[in-house]
């Protein structure tokens, strides 16, 4: 292959994104290229005078079936694969009569936008692009005489190029892993789509896709290499959130701000949440965001320093100006007010992100971790648990009081790592056990947590004295439990299941506190 820059005689324009079609064209003319184009791309270059020759016209041979048969032809598909170092390709190229191409720009049916729309199978099946990745696969595979085009912010670049003589090799092959990587993506989108309308959420070939958004300046440690990718889903969160200012985040920054936005949306009033380090260390819902700021602020204060603020409803200037108070690395919420805003301003560092809407928490999906050889998938946790579903296993039933804390804290308890422990009163956490490896040391924690905040608040009695807790996962013994109730809990909310559950039930009858199941289970690890 030439290392030397190969110039452009003849271009294949056909685009579905007009963006920057007529810049491109003008160059390539400007240059002495002939210009082959299709159906709107064509129309586009001739109102604008340019001169353009149909495909039809180049081929001899028209379009047919709607247009789905127009650059399926050997004298396409020869043009653009020939090989222009090798006598015998060049030989067979006159034999037959194609002419070489050199550039192919051409950017695909727009299926993902199609489906994100909510059209119908009939219209998502025919935006399914097959002239268009056949082109670009050509082109990308014979990248050392072809241009290959599937972005219009390519466009600049090459434009430059010609004005140099040509394209280099290197620029060319950069071009091909692009196009590959946009075919690969299509493919994957389309192969997404038919799995949904078979209902076959983890199919037997996952094809995973993500366009960068941001190269990040590290991961979790300074020393990895970090990016963040948008798979194309509009559920609201920080890959389609707008930031409103602030530096740009980090990848600690993404993970825990995610973390944050999907916790909060689990409530139906106003609620905060408050993360540090992927883990909830506040939660309050009440009447007002300022008020569930404060009392989710309680329940930790020195955690929440530098901690990620997440809210379910628009962000209004008193509760900006509280959160302000404290430093805070990232705000997120649905929306926020002129006049908030214009409070956290004058935090140049803070980012302010604001995604327009609230995820769905009954709404599933696929999530993905990877492991050493693979990866692992599973659909989101998107169980939520109701009164009517609760089973009472105590003589004593909970008050309706208990039944509301029981019933935050287990949300609440969902979105913290396991053994997760949640103390709670009020609609409010008041102590937090997290990450432990013995489910009795997280309720141990989480105690301390609530009496080391009521001391930071003033108050006679650790916060999780009268309050409820909530395990994610079940009580193998009853010592976790029996930890519980040493710190002030009066009721409990576990999965159970345990093959010692009728010992957990004893202790709580012995105490004389209200127990139910739930019959589901929330690890996160």
């Amino acid at each position: 292959m030439t290392q030397t820059p190969v110039p452009v005689r003849r271009a294949l324009i056909s685009v579905s994104d007009k963006a920057g079609l007529l810049d491109l064209a003008r160059a390539l003319i400007a240059h002495g290229a002939e210009i082959l184009s299709t159906g709107g791309s064509a129309r586009a270059l001739r109102e604008a005078g340019l001169k353009v020759t149909e495909v039809s016209d180049h081929t001899g041979f028209p379009e047919i079936l709607d247009g789905r048969v127009k650059t399926l032809v050997p004298q396409i598909h020869g043009g653009i694969l020939g090989r222009r170092d090798l006598p015998a390709h060049l030989a067979q190229m006159d034999e037959h009569g194609i002419a070489p191409i050199d550039l192919v720009a051409v950017n695909l049916y727009p299926f993902e936008a199609t489906v994100a729309s909510g059209a119908g199978e009939e219209d998502c099946i025919e935006n399914i692009d097959i002239g268009g990745p056949a082109l670009i696969r050509a082109a990308a595979k014979n990248h050392g005489h072809v241009v290959v085009l599937t972005d219009p912010a390519q466009y600049g670049a090459v434009i430059d190029a010609l004005a140099q003589g040509g394209t280099t090799l290197a620029a060319r092959r950069a071009l091909a892993g692009a196009a590959y990587a946009r075919t690969a993506a299509y493919d994957s989108a389309i192969a997404a789509w038919f799995a949904v309308q078979r209902g076959d959420v983890l199919p037997e070939r996952l094809a995973v896709a993500g366009l960068r958004r941001e190269s990040l300046r590290y991961g979790e440690n300074p020393h990895q290499q970090a990016a963040f990718y948008a798979d194309g889903s509009s559920r609201p969160g920080v890959a389609t959130a707008r930031q409103v200012q602030g530096k740009s985040l980090s990848y600690n920054n993404l993970n825990d701000t995610d973390a944050a936005f999907e916790a909060v949306a689990e409530f139906d009033g106003p609620a905060v949440v408050i993360v540090k380090h992927a883990n909830p260390c506040g939660v309050a819902t009440a009447d007002t965001l300022s008020a569930a700021w404060d009392l989710a602020l309680r329940c930790d204060p020195v955690s929440a320093f530098g901690g990620i603020v997440a809210l379910n409803r628009t962000l209004d200037a008193d509760a900006a100006a509280r959160i302000a108070a404290i430093f805070t690395e990232v705000i997120v919420a649905p929306d926020a007010t002129e006049e908030a805003q214009a409070i956290l301003a004058k935090k140049k560092n803070l980012r302010l992100l604001l995604t327009g809407a609230m995820p769905d928490p009954s709404v599933g999906g696929v999530a993905i971790r990877s492991v050493a050889g693979g990866f692992l998938a599973q659909t989101r946790d998107n169980g939520r648990i109701v009164p009517a579903g609760l089973k009472v296993v105590t003589r004593r039933a909970p008050t309706e009081a208990e039944m509301a804390d029981l019933i935050f804290a287990f949300r609440v308890g969902k979105h913290v790592k396991s053994n997760a422990i949640v103390y709670a009163k009020g609609q409010a956490t008041a102590g937090i056990g997290a990450g432990q490896m013995s489910r009795v040391d997280s309720a141990r924690i989480a105690a301390i947590k609530g009496a080391e905040a009521a001391r930071a608040a003033g108050l006679d009695q650790p916060l999780t004295t009268g309050s409820v807790v909530a395990s994610d996962a079940f009580f193998p013994f009853a010592d976790g439990l029996e930890a519980a109730i040493a710190a002030g809990a009066t009721a409990v909310i576990q999965p159970g299941g345990s093959i010692r559950d009728d010992e957990v039930i004893a202790a709580a009858d012995r105490a004389g506190i209200a127990m139910v199941f739930t019959g589901m289970r929330h690890f996160r690890h």
